[in-house]
């Protein structure tokens, strides 16, 4: 018989709660959602998302957010990726969604960029969401 452990529950029920009663009381916004925006259907193609996930075409590019560009293990990164040292803060990964050759030269990005401003940042938020 499977017995939990009331304490367990109890923190898995409270730890949401406790979180954004942090963000209310501090006044800061709540905590991105973590599905993924419309725009992210054309980076499926090559990304993945899942914590431990393998990398595909592209990196998997589960907590990326606030990394050095071309470290993450298990991908084959570019020269000029691994070479160019960005930390993917929320400006880096704007301007390389806005023109991946343009902030890096020599990347192996296939896509050339996101144009809208808007759609640019839902991928930023969901990516920052997802460490």
């Amino acid at each position: 018989m499977l017995r939990i452990k009331p304490a367990i529950i109890g923190t898995a029920i409270m730890a949401p709660l406790v979180g954004l009663a942090a963000h209310a009381a501090t006044g800061s916004p709540a905590p991105a959602a973590t599905q993924p925006p419309a725009a992210f259907a054309q980076c499926k193609a090559c990304h993945s998302v899942d914590p431990g996930g393998k990398s595909g075409i592209g990196p998997n590019l589960f907590a990326v957010g606030g990394k050095i560009a071309g470290t993450k293990p298990g991908y084959a990164y570019s020269p000029a990726m691994k070479a160019s040292r960005k930390r993917w803060d929320r400006a880096n990964l704007d301007a390389y969604l806005a023109n991946p050759k343009g902030l890096v030269p020599g990347t192996k990005m296939m896509t050339p960029g996101v144009s809208d401003a808007k759609k640019r940042k839902e991928l930023v938020d969901y990516l920052m969401a997802l460490n």
